[in-house]
């Protein structure tokens, strides 16, 4: 399959891993332009347009002058952009740890074996919750991670159900995050400790440092 060798790109950026379990890690961000969809609650609409188109060599030699082995590829959604999976391939093969945030909206089949996947459930409070891919369960790896933006008490009651019938214990890390100033961190927390839940509660530490202010 012939693969674009531009991507357009919203931001390069040196930052501290805010989620996942790489969190509070020093890591560069390529975050790709562009995403079909809407989730009521997104904290970078500002790369849902504009960006500047990039060769992939260029784009590497960006996140090399940062001397940082941590790559996090993100959007938008990246995998929107063809063009990304030849660069997700072509940051592993120069020897970066690189991750991957994906909506769940797009199929993950072609990702690079060698990535870390941090995928999206959208939840029934995303307002995006239809166009979640169940299929892209079965291309994740024990060290992926299934990360479930949590609105409500309803969302949550919704992705522990998710939980038990695709068994993702078995099958990936799962992360539990309030969505910021939606649902309260403490109510959340507590709910994972009384229902002894097999999780990892996160919160972004991005926002709480720098109010999530772009390219930080």
């Amino acid at each position: 399959m012939t693969r674009s060798k531009q991507l357009r790109i919203t931001e390069i950026f040196h930052s501290l891993q805010g989620e996942s379990i790489t969190v509070g890690l020093p890591t560069v961000f390529v975050r790709l332009t562009g995403c079909p969809l809407r989730c009521q609650y997104c904290d970078s609409a500002y790369a849902f347009h504009g960006g500047k188109l990039l060769d992939m060599d260029d784009i590497q030699a960006q996140v090399t002058a940062f001397d940082c082995p941590y790559v996090c590829v993100t959007g938008g959604e990246p995998l929107a952009q063809p063009g990304c999976f030849v660069l997700l391939k072509q940051l592993c093969d120069a020897g970066f740890q690189v991750s991957l945030e994906t909506s769940g909206a797009r199929d993950v089949a072609a990702v690079d074996p060698r990535v870390m996947i941090v995928m999206d459930l959208k939840t029934p409070d995303s307002k995006e919750c239809e166009k979640n891919l169940y299929g892209n369960i079965a291309h994740l790896k024990k060290s992926d991670q299934i990360k479930f933006v949590l609105c409500s008490r309803g969302d949550y009651d919704w992705a522990c159900q998710i939980i038990k019938d695709h068994q993702l214990n078995d099958k990936v890390q799962v992360l539990f995050s309030p969505s910021w100033g939606q649902l309260n961190p403490t109510e959340l927390a507590d709910w994972i400790v009384s229902d002894r839940l097999a999780v990892r509660f996160q919160l972004q530490i991005h926002k709480i440092l720098w109010n999530d202010e772009p390219g930080r």
